[in-house]
């Protein structure tokens, strides 16, 4: 019973990690952008590209579903360019915490194959 409620738990963190993700790129978008076309070009740009990578290889029910080191890959890359985006923007402590949430995540996701 308190397994199942922890993996509940542990697929309600990764969807908002992958909803923090897009704000996370967003945010980093319109704070780096040197002009406002580039921080609007940026800041909506880059959350979108993602959501359509996660989309078509991410997304459980997609028919281009990555699986097994390919998947681990895909996490590695959509979740770390969020810390990272976060940590360019100078968000270093945010950044940090949410690669560390995404660690743990993806490991107790592999651990219970969600």
């Amino acid at each position: 019973m308190a397994l199942s409620i922890l993996k509940g738990i542990n697929l309600g963190v990764a969807f908002l990690l992958e909803l923090g993700t897009l704000v996370a790129l967003g945010y980093w978008g319109f704070t780096t952008g040197p002009n406002t076309l580039l921080k609007f070009v940026l800041g909506l740009g880059a959350p979108a590209l993602a959501a359509i990578v996660w989309a078509i290889f991410g997304a459980p029910k997609s028919s281009r579903h990555v699986q097994g080191a390919a998947y681990l890959l895909l996490q590695a890359i959509f979740f770390g360019s969020a810390a990272l985006a976060l940590i360019a923007a100078g968000q270093r402590g945010v950044g940090i915490a949410f690669a560390l949430i995404a660690l743990i995540n993806s490991a107790a996701a592999a651990t219970w194959r969600q």
